[in-house]
């Protein structure tokens, strides 16, 4: 196999909502990695706020050199009144062209909600979105021992490495 392989890293992180706005808008949910989560507070942000699909489009933009988080997607999101997280993972694996990705590893920190039992539907979900096999998308969580806003249960962090290929 002749090309080369590239690596990048994505960060992206929320706060949740205050109590009070979640009253106030009790449809919104939390989406992590294109799941919603029922029943737990969602994170605040224009768009849904899925910081596991931010981590991974910002990845991306590391690969193809092109922002996709930023001035795209607050396009999107304020004139298109799109605030779906797959909308800008999709424009984001656009800017790849000819290369593809071929593992993605995700790191959440966060006190809430218990990340275990939702890792399979992201992993899934996230494969879907990528056109990655499921075995080729990696997450884990962490509580961080409450040494940060996230750990003390303030928000959700991510992290997230993607490694392509590039022909």
């Amino acid at each position: 196999m002749n090309g080369q392989y590239r690596s990048a890293i994505g960060q992206d992180s929320h706060r949740f909502v205050s109590e009070s706005d979640w009253e106030k808008q009790p449809e919104r949910m939390l989406v992590l990695g294109g799941v919603a989560i029922p029943g737990e507070r969602p994170l605040d942000g224009n768009s849904d706020a899925d910081v596991v699909l931010h981590a991974l489009t910002n990845a991306i933009s590391g690969i193809s050199g092109i922002n996709i988080l930023g001035p795209v997607a607050d396009r999107m999101c304020q004139e298109q009144k799109i605030t779906d997280s797959t909308a800008y993972l999709r424009v984001a694996l656009e800017t790849l062209g000819k290369r593809r990705l071929i593992h993605i590893s995700i790191s959440l920190e966060c006190k809430h909600p218990r990340m275990a039992p939702h890792i399979p539907g992201m992993r899934e979900r996230i494969a879907a979105l990528t056109g990655v096999s499921t075995d080729d998308v990696g997450i884990t969580a962490t509580s961080g021992e409450g040494l940060t806003d996230f750990g003390r249960g303030e928000g959700i962090a991510a992290l997230c490495v993607v490694t392509a290929f590039c022909p």
